[in-house]
């Protein structure tokens, strides 16, 4: 996995899980939702980057 990649996957996790909890602490559920949307973007793209590497080895 390339080092801006996996960057990029951990940064939207976490920035998806920060924005889906205070959401979530204010009750607002629509935020809630894309902040969870953006966490499992950010898995989604690890997961492929992980896929990728175990073909190259």
């Amino acid at each position: 996995m390339s080092a801006s990649e996996k960057m990029k996957a951990k940064a939207e996790q976490l920035a998806g899980k920060a924005i889906r909890k205070a959401a979530h602490a204010v009750g607002n559920r629509s935020v809630t939702v894309k902040g969870a949307a953006l966490e499992t973007r950010g898995k989604a793209r690890e997961a492929k980057e992980r896929g990728k590497d175990a073909f190259k080895h």
